[in-house]
């Protein structure tokens, strides 16, 4: 018998299968260690085949070493999903497995176990032996305590006796060496969120009549026992959580099992907060803040069915969970489900191709759905679910445009108008509650020389520092590397003291905030105050139990919370998102404020929100403020009809990269040549268009130079194949400039 490995972290020309000749123990999706090469070396693969005969000279077959990582062996459908990652985004198979698999996995198993001890005597022996006094009992006060404890306990955790009163491990020590105690080992499930379970709540959901409607339309789907998609489009604040939640009722009443999917880390505490009153031990949580250890043991659960419910960020649609019902993706619109390193996938359609295998329902959730899934459910190919009014016959804010302009002519040089001044003022006085979003971090965004004009820049990109402020002083850093250095007097070109700190971020917010209302507690939230671990669940709590009466934040503060308190919402630089130069631009900002001013008056108080910007005429801006995303969606779908860009097409990048300026413009020019060779044969049959090589709109990261060409085309398995023999040839032949494809990249 002979099996098909593949290999980590070997480049993509390499990426295929090696013959090895099976020993007992390996199987599809084992991990095993093979010898590789004329020296031999042991080196760490997947098994992606396994076969009756092989092709290769059976004399230059060598057999596997061992096989490995029992707990990390991909199931069957494990071992799909990896292939269809590597199809789908031009992966190679062991990225494909590296994501799947929780990190730290290939560095050996980082099972915690617990110590358990128990009576090695009956409840009987134990009691005579604590009645006798003298010789033949026990004297010592300590090891009496242990027994007595024990007695009719069955396993207890050693810790929890250690800290019984005159109790030492010298006292557990001797009744193990007595043979009166035994020790065992159970394994010890790190999971950060179990005490969200605690209070249970399974009371009985009531729907509106809109949400009721809407949710027998997802019950209709779902019984039909095919794959399906449904988008469900409501405005914020309509109460799409409580329709999800009887959805997962629906397919757990079955016994389906369930993902649920959110955008941003910051978003889990208070989903979670829901979710594990109602499903309590069945839930398990997936995403990025959480250590090696507890993804792993978060894994080991759902791989073993313990799991019926799983909560996540992107990484959680590729856990390894079987029978699946119904996926949710909620925010569906949001730019984190698309992945941004290898493999480059987005969630949606692995989504898609798990529903599909398991013939369950997808259900995509937004205020805003983006135009990919907006426009095939107005086509039909998702069903559509609409759910148009706020839950309890609450109304959406108000909202107020600014001319920031106007501010400037009056003599206001503060990032805070005076109506969202008066604002401010007015919810500190009336004990509600404000957010203020502005989305960009760190005091000042540029530090300019009034002299010479020198911009300070990163050392390492081609970006400008940003300046912080700190207790310990400022400092400039950039936010591409993390490059930082202390904040200099002079210029370094010209040596003049005639230094300028221009723009501003959340921390000179905060300060404006402080100067004019001295009196107002905020909290402010951005990357620079949630490094550490669960900092994003401490800092929502406090605010949801009125420790602030401000929450400042970037975009992490903005979407999906339900805060009952928050009347105001101000948002500071609404037009900053709008000339990035990127076609999805005008969505983005559509998107960004229109959840944030639907962050406002969720209760029955009402809300307001003050939208500050220098663009108060924009198109964009006006409908996000009358939340008319329809009136949006179709204009805009409209003009990217016309200017064929996606979802009317595919857009792939072809990023190099190289540390020698030289070498990438050479092999970018050679990029396009060959691109174009390929373009006069057959592939030339379809539509494609390719722009470039340009350079990457930040051209210079951590000391390598990015240039990109960017092709519009229609993607199938021809063009598909052709971008793969493109990675294959330039892997092959390059060793100094790596080549990288994104379909459907978030930025162009």
């Amino acid at each position: 018998m002979f099996c098909e490995v593949y290999f980590f972290d070997l480049p993509y020309h390499l990426d295929r299968a090696f013959d090895y000749l099976a020993i007992d123990g390996v199987k599809l999706g084992s991990l095993v260690f093979v010898p590789f090469g004329r020296g031999n070396i042991k080196r760490l693969g997947v098994v992606m085949g396994i076969k009756e005969t092989s092709d290769t000279d059976q004399s230059k077959i060598k057999p596997v070493h061992s096989v490995v990582l029992s707990d990390f062996a991909l199931t069957e459908n494990m071992h799909g999903l990896c292939l269809f990652l590597k199809e789908h985004t031009l992966c190679t198979v062991g990225e494909a497995v590296k994501a799947i698999l929780p990190p730290g996995a290939l560095h050996g198993e980082n099972m915690r176990l617990r110590t358990l001890l128990s009576l090695a005597i009956s409840d009987t022996e134990a009691r005579e032996l604590l009645s006798k006094e003298g010789r033949g009992g026990i004297r010592s006060k300590g090891q009496r305590e242990v027994l007595n404890f024990l007695i009719g306990k069955g396993e207890c955790d050693r810790d929890t006796i250690r800290a019984l009163p005159n109790v030492s491990s010298a006292n557990i020590t001797a009744l193990v060496e007595k043979g009166l105690v035994k020790v065992g080992y159970a394994e010890n499930i790190r999971n950060p969120y179990l005490a969200y379970g605690a209070e249970r709540d399974t009371s009985e959901i009531i729907l509106s009549t809109a949400q009721l409607k809407a949710f027998s339309k997802v019950e209709e789907l779902y019984r039909s026992e095919r794959a399906e998609c449904a988008l469900l489009h409501g405005v914020t604040g309509s109460g799409k959580t409580k329709v999800i939640m009887r959805a997962i009722d629906l397919a757990h009443s079955e016994g389906r099992r369930v993902i649920m999917m959110v955008p941003e880390i910051a978003l889990t505490p208070q989903t979670l907060g829901i979710f594990c009153k109602r499903y309590g031990e069945g839930v398990a949580v997936i995403h990025s803040g959480l250590s090696q250890g507890e993804r792993q043991d978060a894994y080991r659960r759902i791989r073993r069915g313990e799991v019926n419910l799983v909560i996540g960020t992107r990484s959680a649609v590729l856990c390894p969970i079987d029978n699946v019902g119904l996926i949710v993706i909620d925010e569906e619109h949001e730019h984190t489900y698309k992945s941004e390193s290898d493999p480059k996938y987005h969630a949606r359609e692995v989504a898609s191709y798990i529903c599909g295998r398991e013939r369950g329902l997808l259900l995509l959730a937004s205020a805003t759905p983006s135009l990919e899934s907006y426009r095939k459910a107005k086509e039909g190919r998702y069903t559509y679910i609409p759910l148009n009014e706020r839950y309890g016959g609450v109304s959406l804010p108000d909202a107020v445009i600014v001319d920031m302009r106007e501010e400037l002519r009056l003599g206001n040089t503060s990032p805070i108008s005076a109506r969202l001044l008066e604002s401010l003022e007015g919810v500190y006085d009336r004990e509600e509650q404000a957010i203020l979003f502005l989305n960009r971090r760190g005091y000042n965004s540029t530090v300019i020389c009034k002299s010479c004009g020198e911009v300070l820049s990163c050392k390492r990109c081609s970006v400008s520092l940003t300046h912080h402020v700190s207790a310990e002083g400022g400092k400039l850093m950039c936010h591409m590397c993390g490059y930082t250095s202390p904040v200099v007097k002079k210029c370094p070109v010209c040596g003049e003291e005639k230094l300028s700190f221009l723009g501003f971020g959340t921390q000179k917010l905060e300060s404006e905030v402080g100067k004019y209302l001295p009196r107002v507690r905020l909290m402010r939230m951005d990357a620079d105050t949630t490094q550490g671990k669960l900092a994003y669940d401490r800092l929502l709590e406090g605010f949801r139990r009125g420790e602030a009466d401000v929450l400042l934040g970037t975009q992490m503060v903005a979407k999906g919370h339900d805060f009952p308190k928050v009347t105001l919402v101000g948002v500071a630089l609404a037009d900053s998102s709008l000339h990035t130069g990127d076609f999805r631009a005008n969505e983005r900002t559509f998107a960004l404020l229109t959840q944030v001013i639907g962050r406002a008056g969720r209760a029955a108080s009402g809300g307001l929100a003050v939208i500050q910007t220098y663009s108060p005429k924009h198109e964009i801006i006006r409908l996000a403020c009358l939340q008319d995303y329809n009136t949006f969606a179709d204009g805009e779908l409209k003009l990217r009809r016309e200017l064929a860009l996606p979802p009317f097409c595919d857009i792939v990048t072809l990023t190099q990269t190289s540390e020698s300026e030289g070498e990438l413009l050479s092999e970018a020019g050679r990029l396009c040549t060959r691109l174009k060779e390929l373009l006069s044969g057959e592939i030339g049959k379809y539509p494609f268009t390719v722009f470039g090589p340009f350079e990457a709109s930040v051209y210079r990261v951590n000391e390598k130079y990015r240039m990109k060409t960017l092709i519009k085309c229609r993607l199938n398995r021809e063009v598909r194949a052709m971008l793969s023999s493109l990675l294959f040839e330039f892997s092959r032949t390059s060793d100094r400039v790596t080549l990288s494809v994104d379909i459907n990249p978030n930025g162009v």
